[in-house]
């Protein structure tokens, strides 16, 4: 198992990402927190969301599929229900990378059964935290939220 530091540095050092339910009414909403940040962190990042044609302004993608080039990794950022359809349209693109995003409050996005199926197809799935609590990507409020999702244990210390 790799310590979760070093699973968050594998997965941030690949550039092409897509973030699944980024929402068009954006205030608040996690996965478009880490959508913006990963742009801003100059990530190459593509929004997938089934109901939207775009999304801050920018392309959206209805599935992962549709994405020109693919992805290196994936962000989970819908309800927990919907991750087992995303972990297995990874599985059948050969994304090998899957982050489940979870606030140290709140219900996120972990899905066990999904968790379990990526892992029995050879994908490492974080279930858990956000990529924005890590560097290069993090900033002091998130370095927080990473400590109390440890206490809380919706941070992984192992992935």
């Amino acid at each position: 198992m790799l310590r979760m530091k070093d699973a968050a540095s594998e997965f941030l050092a690949n550039k092409r990402v897509a973030v699944t339910g980024v929402s068009r009414n954006s205030q608040s909403h996690g996965a478009n927190v880490i959508y913006q940040r990963l742009r801003q962190r100059g990530y190459e990042v593509f929004a997938i969301n089934p109901n939207a044609d775009e999304v801050e302004g920018d392309p959206c993608y209805h599935d992962l599929k549709s994405i020109p080039g693919g992805v290196d990794w994936v962000v989970i950022g819908t309800k927990p229900e919907a991750a087992n359809a995303t972990v297995r349209e990874c599985e059948e693109l050969g994304v090998k990378r899957v982050w489940m995003h979870q606030p140290p409050f709140g219900p996120g996005s972990v899905s066990e059964s999904a968790a379990d199926y990526g892992r029995e197809h050879g994908m490492t799935v974080i279930r858990g935290g956000c990529p924005c609590m890590f560097d290069p990507t993090a900033d002091r409020g998130h370095k927080v939220l990473r400590a109390v999702g440890r206490v809380t244990s919706k941070v992984p210390r192992r992935v």
